[in-house]
């Protein structure tokens, strides 16, 4: 085992396989300090400016801006390697999920749910599904590629691509949504969104990547991602717990709502990764390529769709609900697919 591989084994036993403990503490801290302290809460929900929450938008940017700095565009230079596995991902993420999440919602919401919850209600939900499903996951792919030991470069060009395509293609593939579905499209405040969480975090990445390669190559942006390793864990459990806390009342009075805000998001989640691994499987992709492109096809950038649906429509808002139901059902939903794919190795090649 090389050094950088005992690194992140370390790191892996320190956090990511404790990750479903570590996000349920904190959901029940968040939802602790909703009913013990409301006043904390309703003093940082106020904290806003121009629709946008403070306190989240500072959590979220130590989270996505460290991530930013590990992206390599230099690495997009090899998007002609095995192309493979690269085609099902960007297929999954922008061709086929934004649209099936928001079917499902439609489904589910304005259908199958309809007695049993109110037509606005349904429709915030809706917003907040379409925001998770148009909004592929970047910062936790490096974890899911980990845990099924994925080809970590590979990995680096899949997510690189991502988020060249994230830049221009997020606001109008969520505004198409919204006004299929009839919802109100703000694109003022979208924009914003896009530019505060995407493209500012992006920015300050690429910069501070280019200064520590020239002062110390790979092996210094290593390090600073070590280091800065514990920030973005805390901006993670910090945020979660925000996030629970602004909805801790709705969650403890309406149980049944989160219940039925989570079907669709099971529904998918294990549909896309299902189609995206037989696809890898039926196509003959190695296995450290095809687990990882299942698995970043099946997860979400949460932190961005959370930002957002708070940007667009509030923090107490259904979309900011369904988006926050996001994060309770994806990590061991996650964990569950990062175990089953372990278990089928032996049907990719080697």
């Amino acid at each position: 085992m090389t050094d950088k591989t005992a690194t992140a084994a370390t790191a892996l036993g320190r956090f990511e396989r404790w990750l479903s403990l570590w996000v349920a503490l904190a959901i029940a801290a968040g939802i602790v300090l909703g009913a013990v302290a409301p006043g904390v809460t309703n003093l940082l929900a106020g904290l806003e400016v121009a629709s946008v929450n403070l306190p989240v938008a500072l959590l979220i940017w130590a989270m996505v801006y460290p991530m930013m700095v590990g992206v390599d565009f230099s690495a997009l230079v090899r998007i002609g390697d095995r192309p493979k596995g690269l085609i099902i991902t960007l297929a999954v993420n922008w061709l086929i999920k934004p649209f099936t999440m928001a079917a499902l919602g439609v489904l589910f919401f304005n259908h199958v749910f309809a007695g049993l919850i109110p037509q606005d209600d349904a429709q915030a939900y809706l917003a907040g599904l379409i925001l998770l499903g148009a909004a592929p996951c970047t910062a936790m792919v490096f974890v899911w590629s980990q845990l099924t030991r994925g080809d970590a470069t590979y990995t680096l060009v899949q997510v690189s691509v991502n988020d060249v395509i994230m830049v221009f293609a997020f606001a109008p593939i969520v505004a198409l949504l919204l006004g299929v579905t009839d919802i109100a499209v703000p694109w003022e405040t979208l924009i914003l969104s896009v530019v505060l969480y995407i493209l500012i975090p992006l920015g300050a990445g690429i910069v501070t990547r280019n200064r520590l390669v020239a002062h110390g190559g790979e092996a210094a942006i290593e390090r600073f991602r070590d280091r800065v390793k514990p920030v973005t864990v805390l901006g993670l459990l910090l945020t979660v717990i925000l996030l629970f806390g602004f909805q801790g009342g709705v969650i403890l009075d309406r149980p049944l709502v989160i219940a039925l805000i989570a079907v669709p998001l099971l529904v998918q989640s294990y549909g896309i990764f299902s189609l995206a691994y037989l696809a890898a499987r039926a196509w003959r992709v190695p296995f450290n390529v095809a687990a990882p492109c299942a698995l970043i096809g099946t997860s979400n950038f949460f932190e961005l769709a959370v930002a957002v649906a708070i940007s667009l429509f509030g923090l107490g808002s259904g979309a900011a609900l369904a988006t926050v139901v996001g994060v309770l059902v994806e990590v061991p939903v996650m964990l569950s697919l990062v175990g089953f794919a372990n278990r089928t190795r032996h049907w990719f090649p080697g």
